[in-house]
């Protein structure tokens, strides 16, 4: 398939006016996600000072995924993912919207921000999973491929776009803005899901027995298949050792390189603009034949970048390699998503994706605490460099298996889609 007719698959998918308006309200919802965590990690480095409080906050934000998404994702495959994603964007908005009434009446401490943060991690948690699992109700299975692409180059999208907007917000005018902003588009996503016209799941589990035991299922599932397993491994791992390094770019910003909100805004943005293009590279392949070695190498290369970012001392030389790494994130993280979403079977999918969210979540909120309290004592350059590292030695033991793994992933997808046809 050439470039122009991915470029058509785009144009098909986006004829669908479901998914055509939802992938413009997730975007504003992603966008508000950044930008909050931009204005939090910056509230926070400004109240405590403090790697710790860095780590703990993102750990609130981001550890109910690990007890929730497997719940999120099997309550998906029972009920239809559409109402369960509303239910989560309302609690991000009323999040959002209680930072904004907190900052304004001067209650907001680092203690209430946490509260609130912990309150829209919740939200997330069932949010983010639902989001995958419902994009097949909202267009033709002939059109999902092109349909996951652009999922994932909106991700990368409001990566670049939020925290540049964050930046601007927090430079020239204030924190409780940014939640504002965050608000209004956030009420602007659960507006849109209401809109949206899908009638049933397009493959909807058994509603009989304990949700517990369907949570067990899409764990052995996962854990059992020879190639979704081993590639959600891998993601664990360089989710605890790579992507925690986020979270402590306010404390890079202001105590390595001596820069305000701006020179954050620029880090983070920096990042997002590397995954997007990483994310347009994937968009424009034209199988996933070979997909699997792209995604497993770009672990490799988040490490390796990340290690020239912890060791650099110019600013500019940091903000290279800090696209690199967003470059590499994202070739990893959407490549397994991408093959994941192919391969698995229809009535498990709200689970396993639910798993990928546990991971692409929670994995980086066990790392920042971990890294967080770790910084306190041996600064911030330490920790990013050895979860690197770890990554590296991750992907290592994975290369002599990615023939394997490739074949389990990109020999069932070609089948299922001839089954399809």
């Amino acid at each position: 398939m050439s470039d122009t007719k991915k470029v058509s698959g785009f144009r098909r998918a986006l004829r669908h006016r479901n998914y055509a308006v939802f992938a413009a309200g997730n975007f504003f919802s992603l966008s508000a996600d950044w930008s909050n965590r931009i204005a939090i990690g910056w509230l926070t480095w400004q109240f405590t000072e403090s790697p710790a409080w860095l780590g703990v906050m993102s750990f609130s934000d981001l550890a109910p995924t690990v007890i929730l998404s497997p719940i999120a994702g099997a309550y998906a495959d029972r009920l239809h993912p559409l109402k369960v994603c509303m239910a989560a964007s309302a609690l991000n908005a009323l999040a959002a919207l209680t930072l904004v009434t907190l900052y304004f009446t001067g209650l907001l401490s680092v203690w209430s921000l946490f509260a609130v943060v912990l309150v829209n991690g919740i939200g997330s948690a069932f949010g983010q999973p639902v989001r995958f699992a419902l994009i097949p109700n909202l267009l033709p299975r002939a059109d999902l491929s092109p349909a996951i692409a652009l999922g994932s180059m909106t991700f990368n999208l409001s990566r670049f776009s939020g925290p540049m907007i964050a930046g601007f917000v927090l430079q020239y005018l204030s924190a409780g803005w940014a939640f504002a902003m965050a608000a209004v588009f956030q009420a602007i996503f659960f507006v849109v899901l209401r809109t949206l016209k899908v009638e049933g799941t397009a493959a909807p589990a058994k509603t009989n027995g304990s949700i517990f035991r369907d949570i067990g299922e899409g764990v052995r599932y996962t854990a059992r298949h020879p190639g979704i397993g081993p590639v959600i491994f891998l993601l664990l791992v360089s989710s605890i050792g790579t992507r925690p390094f986020i979270d402590l770019l306010p404390g890079f910003a202001a105590s390595v390189f001596g820069r305000g909100p701006q020179g954050l805004a620029t880090m983070t943005s920096t990042v997002g603009l590397g995954a997007l293009v990483g994310g347009t590279y994937l968009a424009m392949r034209h199988s996933v034949v070979g997909l699997t070695l792209i995604a497993v190498s770009g672990v490799a290369l988040v490490g390796v970048a990340l290690i020239a970012f912890a060791t650099a001392t110019n600013f500019w030389l940091a903000i290279a390699c800090l696209f690199v790494v967003g470059a590499g994130m994202s070739t990893s993280a959407t490549g397994i998503m991408t093959l994941i979403q192919a391969a698995v079977d229809g009535p498990m999918r709200g689970r396993v994706v639910s798993l990928y969210g546990v991971i692409f979540r929670g994995g980086p909120a066990i790392g920042s605490f971990m890294m967080g309290w770790a910084a306190q004592f041996v600064g911030l350059h330490i920790p990013v460099a050895t979860g690197a590292c770890i990554c590296i030695a991750m992907w290592i033991w994975t290369i002599p298996r990615i023939r394997r793994i490739g074949r389990a992933l990109e020999v069932e997808n070609s089948h299922e889609h001839a089954q399809s046809r």
